[in-house]
């Protein structure tokens, strides 16, 4: 029997790597829908105060909390915290991730690793911690982050394309899995977003080649990624699981 949260504004919602980015966009989005954040960061601080901050002045109802999603204590504590301010958790979005580009000459085991644990593990662990209060409350929304590179390879490397194509693979199987608990999994696979992260991808410097190749002609903006995100969270996603969401302009 699901039990969904009585109104939209008792809905909980974590999301990690929330001050930045898409993050932030994400937060923003499911604060000003009503849902009380908890706004999940590994190291700035200052960042994650200000999306609370934001979503303060928009009416909502938010806090900050320093995990690193790849450390289980600190998910697990993450975790509880939630449900010590707010007694449940109903929607997960697993945001944080990593990259650094490489190629497979180049590319060392120990990349390797802190790639596969930054963007996959890292999402695996907050979704073990939270399962269980899903599972409880006979409801949930969780939804993975994803990207491009997961389907099409990218040019990241085959580190990252390993990393979110994993997290495609995760999804489903954590869909169905827990079809029949109440709890949907999806996913959302953006192209290239306007964010910091394109400094680390040396996007700017190729800008020109990169837009020729989307039909849109232009980079997505985190507000358009968490709205597709903020739609498989809400309850008119209610018999949306297992998906992979491309937000990519055409590509």
């Amino acid at each position: 029997m699901t039990e969904a949260p009585s109104d939209r504004k008792a809905r909980v919602a974590i999301v990690t790597g929330g001050g930045r980015g898409i993050g932030r966009a994400v937060a923003l989005e499911l604060g000003r829908a009503g849902a009380r954040v908890a706004v999940v960061f590994r190291a700035d601080a200052q960042s994650a105060d200000e999306t609370v901050l934001a979503i303060g002045a928009a009416g909502g109802e938010a806090f900050a909390w320093q995990a690193d999603v790849t450390a289980p204590d600190q998910v697990l504590a993450a975790t509880e915290a939630v449900r010590a301010r707010w007694g449940r958790v109903d929607v997960l979005v697993n945001n944080a991730g990593v990259a650094q580009p490489a190629t497979a000459l180049d590319l060392s085991v120990e990349l390797w690793n802190a790639t596969l644990a930054g963007n996959l593990t890292g999402a695996f662990l907050c979704t073990q911690a939270v399962l269980p209060l899903m599972l409880d409350q006979g409801y949930g929304r969780i939804v993975n982050v994803s990207s491009q590179a997961g389907r099409s390879g990218g040019r990241t490397g085959p580190h990252y394309a390993a990393a979110k194509g994993g997290l495609i693979a995760l999804t489903r199987s954590l869909a169905i899995a827990h079809a029949r608990d109440g709890i949907t999994v999806n996913a959302v696979a953006p192209n290239y977003t306007e964010t910091d992260l394109l400094k680390v991808l040396g996007v700017n410097a190729r800008r020109t080649e990169i837009l020729e190749a989307i039909p849109m002609g232009r980079l997505a903006r985190p507000e358009e990624v968490a709205s597709v995100i903020a739609f498989l969270c809400s309850e008119h996603a209610s018999y949306v699981t297992g998906e992979c969401v491309g937000v990519t302009g055409g590509v």
